[in-house]
């Protein structure tokens, strides 16, 4: 009997010590300490959100504002206002570095920023809407001169000269035709005829001969004409 009652006494839990009883109150303190905080960071959202709202709704109903700049702020007060932003139909970016400089900017959707206003903020610049007009259209002049330079040097690389226009003031149109096609070039051989590498007469020499020839021709139609009546 004495040995089940002690075998009973031994299975029971102790009472627990003055250690242990000090343990579980300052667990207790910490568990109602984090609760608070909790509480405490739960009802800053809730009065941030509601602020946000507010001057959300403002900024919407000022017609003379098209963007608006916040100062810096955390990573959850800039994902609050983004949300904020995302019920009320507006576009809202964030911009700078470093996460202690990082700002939010709001843009109202008929005035939504272009790429190149994005660009200068990502940068750290002011936009100057002016600014990049000027920096547009000197962009422009550049490429027109680019490309009208790259043109006149691929005209003078191989030009073509009109023969019928240089010419026929002196022989005539259909003569400077015939010159114009004699002269006619080869394209397996560049801008010269290939019988023009091996012809040494000078263009003169090649003018007379086709004035030749069309005399010759007039005079031949004539004698034909006469035997003929």
């Amino acid at each position: 009997m004495a040995d089940l009652l002690g075998s009973i006494l031994s299975s029971m839990e102790k009472p627990p010590t003055v250690g242990d009883q000090e343990s579980r109150r300052k667990a207790r303190e910490q568990a109602a300490r984090l609760k608070k905080m909790e509480e405490e960071e739960k009802r800053k959202k809730a009065e941030f959100r509601k602020k946000m709202e507010k001057e959300v709704s403002d900024f919407i109903q000022d017609s003379s504002q098209q963007k608006r700049k916040y100062k810096p702020m955390g990573k959850i007060e800039r994902s609050i206002l983004h949300d904020v932003a995302e019920v009320a139909g507006l576009t809202s970016f964030s911009f700078g570095e470093d996460d202690e400089s990082r700002y939010v900017m709001l843009f109202k959707k008929e005035f939504a920023p272009s790429d190149e206003e994005l660009e200068a903020y990502r940068k750290g610049e002011e936009w100057d809407p002016l600014l990049a007009e000027q920096r547009r259209k000197l962009k422009e002049k550049a490429a027109l001169e680019e490309a009208s330079s790259a043109q006149t040097e691929k005209s003078q690389a191989c030009p073509n000269s009109n023969y019928r226009d240089k010419y026929s003031h002196l022989i005539g149109t259909s003569a400077a035709k015939d010159a114009a096609h004699t002269l006619e070039a080869n394209r397996s051989y560049g801008c010269v005829p290939v019988a023009n590498k091996r012809d040494t007469r000078s263009i003169e020499e090649a003018m007379n001969e086709i004035r030749a020839k069309k005399r010759q021709r007039r005079e031949d139609d004539t004698a034909a004409q006469s035997s003929s009546s």
